[in-house]
């Protein structure tokens, strides 16, 4: 059996056992490999072990039900796996930072601790088109200047914003010649991590390298990339499927990392590796910052 069709059915006899007590063994069973052979292809193609991602799961279906059920707290803490409220309480502590009580309280659907349920295009996308691994680097400070747009993820107006940011490069003064280009996710805590649709609404500048800002004028935007340690993942393939490879960062890479994340912005870097928005050969570096 090919690897990646014993990583679907693993996922598929998870999301069918989600509430029960699940036992590792079983799960490798359902796929045909032992549990030492399935668990360290689910390690290396997902990022996570098939304890954390079944752990993991069952918090972010329990979230779910949180906010949009009036179901008490205890009954969705049995029907996700756990024996006790109090095992659910510290469980949704550790990955959501707050208790259950709270969680609900405050109304917010959260995109970081977001957990998706894995399905055979998402499973190929991480198999092939990311490295589950990031590369951990030292930036010096970048100038970048561009233009300013507003989106959301999920009604994602970015392919626009760029179209408009080339079209304008030429009149940007000092530009690099052959410099990179990146896509800055401006950090507003409030905006950029919370909504109440499940979607998330973020403001990002598009602009290439510069030496200095000195003659800059409207419409663009004067941007410094601070220098420090970032996690770089790379993103291959159509920028259409971006969205997946940051659920996976911030819903698997994010909680089993032993890194701290810094409240720096996070970027794109597009270079000559970058074919096109729908090239199935492009390639995209995402850099996150950390401590």
């Amino acid at each position: 059996m090919d690897y990646r069709e014993a990583l679907e059915q693993a996922v598929i006899y998870i999301e069918d056992h989600l509430g029960g007590d699940i036992k590792v063994e079983e799960v490798a069973g359902a796929a045909g490999y032992s549990y030492y052979h399935l668990n360290r292809q689910f390690t290396a193609v997902l990022g996570e072990s098939i304890g954390s991602y079944i752990k993991k799961r069952r918090l972010a279906e329990a979230a779910k039900k949180l906010l949009y059920t009036d179901r008490k707290i205890i009954d969705i803490a049995m029907a996700n796996g756990f024996d006790s409220p109090e095992a659910f309480s510290r469980a949704f502590k550790a990955v959501y930072k707050v208790s259950p009580q709270i969680y609900r309280q405050n109304r917010l659907d959260t995109f970081i601790a977001g957990k998706e349920r894995l399905d055979a295009g998402l499973l190929e996308h991480l198999a092939c088109n990311v490295t589950v691994h990031p590369q951990i680097v030292e930036l010096p400070e970048i100038k970048v200047a561009g233009l300013r747009g507003e989106t959301t993820l999920r009604d994602n107006r970015l392919r626009e914003l760029w179209e408009r940011a080339n079209a304008l490069y030429p009149q940007i003064p000092n530009r690099i010649p052959q410099g990179r280009a990146f896509g800055i996710c401006e950090a507003c805590a409030e905006n950029t991590l919370y909504t109440m649709n499940e979607d998330i609404l973020f403001t990002e500048v598009a602009g290439t390298e510069v030496s200095s800002f000195a003659g800059l004028t409207e419409p663009f935007v004067a941007k410094v990339i601070p220098g420090g340690r970032y996690a770089v993942f790379t993103h291959r393939g159509t920028l259409g499927r971006l969205l997946q490879t940051f659920d996976y960062i911030w819903g698997t890479w994010f909680l089993t990392t032993k890194e701290e994340l810094d409240w720096r912005e996070d970027f794109e870097l597009y270079d000559g590796r970058f074919l096109g928005y729908d090239h199935p050969g492009s390639e995209v570096d995402l850099y996150i910052p950390i401590r």
